[in-house]
């Protein structure tokens, strides 16, 4: 299987619909694809007949030679009737052409690779299409298309840098170049400061990206019910005044007040009667362990928490949050909210200061997100600081070493560094089509 071998996919859902688009790509498709259809003018969509074993469908195509396409490949777009079984004969026959189907994510590899996009707009792209929130769309589109700011300016202040270092190793002796040591880890310090505010950034907009697990717990009657529905924005757990109402765990995933959300409803903790409600109960340790964070909900009206409830955090007590319920009626102290009222500014603040540094979402377009991107950054950070700290006797060849390294990470958070092992993962995440 070689990566200039042609591909196709479909490039939407194989379910019943309206319309079901295959793309191809490869270079030659005018030819290769001639005993199946003759190919419209460029960028012109024409309507044409399929015929291939015996079946012969109307489609429109789509025709973008190289290199003006996504992939910098020609490609070929067949939108045909939606029958999936239609369109899986349609990719049979491609393959009898000598067009396989391509791996995930293979499209957008290869307009990686021949230089249609770079490798932050990939992952944005990802994002994009995983978003399941209007949040999460805003944060990928706004990865998309452009190079962050701080990175184009890092490359423009560091690349001189590398050039002086590598001068005064080379030609030091010879023509008399030297490094200037200290004027160089002033620099690096300008570049920690603006790479940890990067950092704080992408903390946050990783949750963002990922999304919150937030779990739940108190006694019965605690308010959790009533609290799942004000975040979730609608009536998914049912609400009574009878204890044990829920029995299972709740689960729903939403975004309130800008903060994409995993909510898991927990049956009250207490020492159960009924099997149903005991079987509810146990389940609640394996949520409290996948979740960000344990909302422990306490009514204002009891002077402690329950004792039940708290031997349930054992060892995630880091992870759990004191709020308490029902603030509308009577006077408490601490983190207090009315669900039934919508009086949740505070824990709004708190789970904001907690997740995004008490940064507001929108101020985070545009931060990186990935996990690779984070690991990158941190080395950045890193890197530099070492520089900065480079004893008054270093000799220029450490200099020029940690500077090459600084560089190296540069490149491999854009992409440029096409040896990063990490891309096969990262485009295993995409869908076939894209």
């Amino acid at each position: 299987m070689s990566a200039s071998d042609p591909i196709a996919a479909p490039a939407t859902p194989l379910l019943p619909s309206a319309v079901a688009i295959v793309r191809i790509s490869g270079q030659g498709l005018v030819t290769l694809l001639e005993p199946l259809v003759q190919l419209p003018p460029p960028r012109q969509a024409g309507l044409r007949h399929l015929r291939w074993d015996g079946l012969d469908e109307r489609a429109l195509v789509l025709h973008f030679p190289a290199p003006q396409s996504y992939t910098g490949e020609d490609v070929v777009e067949l939108q045909i009737h939606g029958n999936p079984l239609l369109a899986r004969r349609l990719l049979d026959h491609l393959g009898t052409l000598g067009i396989r189907l391509a791996e995930p994510g293979e499209f957008t590899r290869r307009a990686l690779l021949n230089g249609k996009q770079g490798l932050l707009e990939a992952e944005a792209l990802r994002d994009l299409v995983d978003a399941s929130t209007d949040q999460q769309l805003r944060q990928a589109q706004a990865r998309q298309g452009r190079l962050p700011e701080w990175l184009g300016s890092a490359r423009t202040r560091l690349a001189p840098w590398v050039a002086q270092a590598e001068a005064a190793v080379d030609y030091g002796e010879e023509e008399g170049l030297s490094l200037d040591l200290d004027s160089l880890k002033k620099e690096a310090e300008a570049l920690g400061v603006m790479f940890h505010v990067e950092q704080a950034r992408a903390s946050a907009a990783q949750w963002l990206r990922d999304g919150v697990r937030i779990a739940l717990v108190g006694r019965p009657n605690a308010g959790k019910s009533t609290l799942f529905n004000a975040l979730a924005g609608e009536d998914r757990a049912i609400v009574t005044t009878q204890p044990g109402t829920t029995r299972d765990v709740l689960e729903v995933r939403t975004e309130w007040r800008g903060l994409p959300l995993l909510l898991f409803d927990t049956a009250g903790v207490r020492a159960a009667e009924e099997e149903a409600e005991r079987l509810g109960v146990a389940r609640i340790r394996g949520v409290l362990d996948r979740a960000d964070l344990i909302l422990h909900l306490v009514p204002v009206m009891d002077e402690t928490p329950s004792p039940l409830v708290q031997d349930a955090f054992q060892g995630l007590e880091s992870r759990v949050l004191e709020v308490r319920t029902h603030s509308d009626l009577a006077p408490g102290f601490g983190l207090r909210v009315s669900a039934t009222l919508g009086d949740l500014d505070a824990l709004e603040g708190a789970l904001k200061e907690r997740f995004l540094g008490g940064q507001a979402p929108e101020t985070l377009l545009g931060a990186l997100a990935t996990a690779r991107q984070i690991k990158l950054l941190d080395a950045l950070v890193e890197q530099v600081g070492t520089i900065r700290d480079l004893p008054e006797e270093a000799p220029p060849e450490l200099a020029a070493s940690l500077l090459q390294g600084a560089w190296s990470l540069l490149l491999r958070l854009t992409g440029e560094d096409r040896a990063e092992a990490s891309l096969d993962e990262l485009f295993s995440g995409f869908c076939l089509g894209k």
